[in-house]
Protein backbone atom coordinates (compact mmCIF):
# COMPACT_ATOMS: atom_id res chain seq x y z
CA UNK A 1 0.00 0.00 0.00
CA UNK A 2 2.60 2.56 0.90
CA UNK A 3 4.60 1.93 -2.75
CA UNK A 4 1.24 2.30 -4.03
CA UNK A 5 0.90 5.64 -2.58
CA UNK A 6 3.75 6.79 -3.47
CA UNK A 7 3.85 5.73 -6.96
CA UNK A 8 0.67 7.77 -7.36
CA UNK A 9 1.85 10.87 -5.51
CA UNK A 10 4.84 10.58 -8.22
CA UNK A 11 2.20 9.91 -10.81
CA UNK A 12 0.33 13.04 -10.30
CA UNK A 13 3.04 15.21 -10.14
CA UNK A 14 3.81 16.33 -6.49
CA UNK A 15 6.98 15.36 -4.65
CA UNK A 16 7.87 16.45 -0.78
CA UNK A 17 11.42 16.95 0.04
CA UNK A 18 12.17 17.91 3.57
CA UNK A 19 14.86 19.53 4.22
CA UNK A 20 16.79 19.86 7.86
CA UNK A 21 14.98 23.04 9.10
CA UNK A 22 11.70 20.87 8.59
CA UNK A 23 10.67 23.10 5.50
CA UNK A 24 8.53 21.45 3.14
CA UNK A 25 8.98 21.88 -0.57
CA UNK A 26 6.19 20.95 -3.05
CA UNK A 27 7.71 20.24 -6.50
CA UNK A 28 4.29 20.78 -8.70
CA UNK A 29 4.86 20.43 -12.60
CA UNK A 30 8.72 21.30 -11.84
CA UNK A 31 7.04 24.43 -10.53
CA UNK A 32 8.84 25.01 -6.62
CA UNK A 33 6.27 26.18 -3.70
CA UNK A 34 8.50 26.71 -0.66
CA UNK A 35 6.36 26.81 2.79
CA UNK A 36 7.77 27.55 5.90
CA UNK A 37 8.58 26.00 8.96
CA UNK A 38 5.94 26.13 10.61
CA UNK A 39 2.71 25.91 8.00
CA UNK A 40 -0.59 26.86 8.88
CA UNK A 41 -2.91 23.51 9.52
CA UNK A 42 -5.42 23.58 6.97
CA UNK A 43 -8.09 21.15 6.22
CA UNK A 44 -11.41 21.18 3.83
CA UNK A 45 -14.76 19.43 3.78
CA UNK A 46 -15.80 18.60 0.25
CA UNK A 47 -18.79 16.97 -1.94
CA UNK A 48 -18.14 16.09 -5.29
CA UNK A 49 -21.44 17.10 -7.20
CA UNK A 50 -21.14 14.45 -10.25
CA UNK A 51 -19.43 11.58 -8.31
CA UNK A 52 -21.09 11.93 -5.35
CA UNK A 53 -17.47 11.37 -3.08
CA UNK A 54 -16.53 12.98 -0.34
CA UNK A 55 -13.41 14.55 1.07
CA UNK A 56 -12.93 15.76 5.17
CA UNK A 57 -10.16 16.56 6.85
CA UNK A 58 -6.48 18.17 6.83
CA UNK A 59 -4.43 18.37 3.30
CA UNK A 60 -1.53 19.77 5.18
CA UNK A 61 0.11 20.34 8.82
CA UNK A 62 2.73 22.28 10.93
CA UNK A 63 4.94 21.17 8.39
CA UNK A 64 3.60 21.12 5.05
CA UNK A 65 1.54 19.38 2.80
CA UNK A 66 0.52 16.23 3.97
CA UNK A 67 1.00 13.23 1.35
CA UNK A 68 -1.83 10.80 2.02
CA UNK A 69 -4.11 13.52 1.95
CA UNK A 70 -2.67 15.45 -1.71
CA UNK A 71 -3.02 11.80 -3.01
CA UNK A 72 -6.77 11.49 -1.50
CA UNK A 73 -7.19 15.20 -3.12
CA UNK A 74 -6.01 14.52 -6.67
CA UNK A 75 -8.08 11.50 -7.01
CA UNK A 76 -11.03 12.88 -5.62
CA UNK A 77 -10.77 16.45 -8.19
CA UNK A 78 -9.71 13.82 -11.10
CA UNK A 79 -11.25 14.16 -13.91
CA UNK A 80 -14.02 12.19 -13.70
CA UNK A 81 -15.19 12.04 -17.86
CA UNK A 82 -11.86 10.38 -18.30
CA UNK A 83 -11.22 8.53 -14.95
CA UNK A 84 -7.71 10.74 -14.92
CA UNK A 85 -5.84 12.06 -11.95
CA UNK A 86 -3.94 15.75 -12.47
CA UNK A 87 -1.35 17.74 -10.64
CA UNK A 88 -2.63 19.38 -7.31
CA UNK A 89 -1.36 22.88 -6.74
CA UNK A 90 -1.29 23.34 -2.91
CA UNK A 91 -1.60 27.34 -3.49
CA UNK A 92 -5.29 26.64 -5.22
CA UNK A 93 -6.26 24.65 -2.16
CA UNK A 94 -4.74 27.60 0.03
CA UNK A 95 -6.69 30.21 -1.69
CA UNK A 96 -9.99 27.45 -1.96
CA UNK A 97 -9.48 27.30 1.76
CA UNK A 98 -9.29 30.85 2.15
CA UNK A 99 -12.24 31.89 0.60
CA UNK A 100 -14.43 29.43 2.14
CA UNK A 101 -13.79 30.17 5.58
CA UNK A 102 -13.76 33.93 4.50
CA UNK A 103 -17.19 33.68 3.44
CA UNK A 104 -18.09 31.63 7.21
CA UNK A 105 -18.89 27.91 4.81
CA UNK A 106 -17.89 25.40 6.05
CA UNK A 107 -18.06 23.33 3.25
CA UNK A 108 -18.07 23.11 -0.54
CA UNK A 109 -19.60 21.31 -3.64
CA UNK A 110 -17.27 20.74 -6.30
CA UNK A 111 -18.34 21.11 -9.91
CA UNK A 112 -15.33 20.84 -11.88
CA UNK A 113 -11.57 20.95 -11.08
CA UNK A 114 -8.76 18.59 -12.97
CA UNK A 115 -9.46 18.66 -16.66
CA UNK A 116 -7.64 16.95 -19.82
CA UNK A 117 -7.35 18.30 -22.75
CA UNK A 118 -9.93 16.03 -24.48
CA UNK A 119 -12.53 16.69 -21.54
CA UNK A 120 -12.38 20.57 -22.06
CA UNK A 121 -12.39 20.32 -25.69
CA UNK A 122 -15.66 18.46 -25.28
CA UNK A 123 -17.15 21.01 -22.91
CA UNK A 124 -15.78 23.88 -24.94
CA UNK A 125 -18.19 22.48 -28.04
CA UNK A 126 -21.19 22.20 -25.42
CA UNK A 127 -20.87 25.15 -23.20
CA UNK A 128 -19.92 28.69 -23.38
CA UNK A 129 -17.18 30.13 -22.40
CA UNK A 130 -15.08 27.16 -21.84
CA UNK A 131 -11.55 28.69 -22.37
CA UNK A 132 -8.45 26.68 -24.72
CA UNK A 133 -6.11 26.85 -22.39
CA UNK A 134 -8.17 26.73 -18.89
CA UNK A 135 -6.21 26.85 -15.83
CA UNK A 136 -8.34 23.64 -15.75
CA UNK A 137 -5.95 21.68 -17.43
CA UNK A 138 -2.75 22.30 -15.39
CA UNK A 139 -5.09 21.83 -12.32
CA UNK A 140 -5.09 25.45 -10.94
CA UNK A 141 -8.41 25.43 -11.16
CA UNK A 142 -11.96 25.04 -8.75
CA UNK A 143 -15.58 25.55 -10.19
CA UNK A 144 -17.21 25.60 -7.00
CA UNK A 145 -20.74 25.95 -5.70
CA UNK A 146 -21.57 26.59 -1.63
CA UNK A 147 -25.05 26.40 0.59
CA UNK A 148 -24.96 29.90 1.39
CA UNK A 149 -23.05 33.20 0.61
CA UNK A 150 -22.13 32.47 -2.63
CA UNK A 151 -21.86 36.41 -4.10
CA UNK A 152 -19.78 37.12 -0.68
CA UNK A 153 -17.30 34.32 -1.12
CA UNK A 154 -16.87 35.53 -4.63
CA UNK A 155 -16.11 39.39 -3.98
CA UNK A 156 -14.00 37.95 -0.81
CA UNK A 157 -12.09 36.25 -3.72
CA UNK A 158 -11.71 39.56 -5.81
CA UNK A 159 -10.36 41.30 -3.26
CA UNK A 160 -7.45 38.49 -2.18
CA UNK A 161 -5.69 39.29 -5.77
CA UNK A 162 -4.46 35.86 -5.74
CA UNK A 163 -5.67 34.62 -9.30
CA UNK A 164 -8.80 34.53 -11.68
CA UNK A 165 -12.37 34.78 -10.45
CA UNK A 166 -15.05 33.78 -12.27
CA UNK A 167 -18.74 34.72 -11.12
CA UNK A 168 -21.68 32.76 -12.37
CA UNK A 169 -25.04 34.43 -10.78
CA UNK A 170 -27.73 32.36 -13.00
CA UNK A 171 -25.77 29.01 -12.95
CA UNK A 172 -25.09 29.60 -9.05
CA UNK A 173 -20.87 29.07 -9.13
CA UNK A 174 -17.49 30.65 -8.87
CA UNK A 175 -14.26 29.76 -10.70
CA UNK A 176 -11.39 30.03 -8.55
CA UNK A 177 -7.99 29.16 -10.34
CA UNK A 178 -4.03 30.41 -9.05
CA UNK A 179 -3.09 31.78 -12.12
CA UNK A 180 -3.00 35.09 -13.48
CA UNK A 181 -4.75 37.38 -11.41
CA UNK A 182 -8.03 38.19 -13.09
CA UNK A 183 -11.62 38.92 -12.62
CA UNK A 184 -14.68 38.41 -15.12
CA UNK A 185 -18.77 37.81 -14.33
CA UNK A 186 -21.29 36.50 -16.61
CA UNK A 187 -24.79 36.54 -15.97
CA UNK A 188 -25.54 33.91 -18.42
CA UNK A 189 -29.91 34.14 -18.33
CA UNK A 190 -29.96 35.81 -21.90
CA UNK A 191 -27.45 32.88 -23.26
CA UNK A 192 -29.30 30.46 -21.51
CA UNK A 193 -32.59 32.00 -23.57
CA UNK A 194 -30.58 31.98 -26.61
CA UNK A 195 -29.09 28.55 -26.50
CA UNK A 196 -33.25 27.65 -25.53
CA UNK A 197 -33.90 29.12 -29.65
CA UNK A 198 -31.24 26.88 -31.53
CA UNK A 199 -30.72 23.28 -31.75
CA UNK A 200 -30.73 21.40 -28.77
CA UNK A 201 -27.79 18.72 -29.91
CA UNK A 202 -24.49 18.82 -30.96
CA UNK A 203 -21.80 21.66 -30.97
CA UNK A 204 -23.20 25.23 -31.82
CA UNK A 205 -22.32 26.55 -35.25
CA UNK A 206 -20.27 29.84 -35.21
CA UNK A 207 -23.52 32.14 -36.21
CA UNK A 208 -24.88 30.57 -33.14
CA UNK A 209 -21.45 31.15 -31.09
CA UNK A 210 -21.86 34.52 -32.34
CA UNK A 211 -25.69 35.42 -31.47
CA UNK A 212 -25.06 34.17 -28.14
CA UNK A 213 -21.70 36.02 -27.36
CA UNK A 214 -23.52 39.27 -28.48
CA UNK A 215 -26.29 38.45 -26.38
CA UNK A 216 -23.86 38.18 -23.63
CA UNK A 217 -21.99 41.16 -24.54
CA UNK A 218 -25.36 43.05 -24.39
CA UNK A 219 -26.08 42.05 -20.65
CA UNK A 220 -23.00 42.83 -19.73
CA UNK A 221 -22.58 46.66 -21.39
CA UNK A 222 -26.06 47.15 -19.51
CA UNK A 223 -23.55 48.71 -16.63
CA UNK A 224 -22.26 45.38 -15.22
CA UNK A 225 -18.51 45.48 -15.46
CA UNK A 226 -15.99 44.44 -13.40
CA UNK A 227 -13.85 46.58 -11.21
CA UNK A 228 -10.68 44.52 -11.45
CA UNK A 229 -8.59 43.71 -14.25
CA UNK A 230 -10.67 42.70 -17.39
CA UNK A 231 -10.25 38.84 -18.74
CA UNK A 232 -11.14 36.46 -21.19
CA UNK A 233 -13.92 34.99 -19.31
CA UNK A 234 -13.20 31.07 -18.44
CA UNK A 235 -14.68 28.20 -17.16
Amino acid sequence: MQLRRRDLLLATGLTLVFGSAANARVLLDSDPYVFQPLSKPRRLKLRHAHTGETFEGPYRDEIGPIPEAMVDLAIFLRDHHENLTGPVFVETLDFFADVIENANQHSATILSAYRTPKTNRMLASRIFGVAEKSQHLAGRALDITLDSNLKSAATVARKMTRGGVGWYPQSHFIHLDSGPIRNWTIDDSDGGNVLASVKAKGPLTVKERMRLQRSLAKRQMRGRADTFRPAKPER
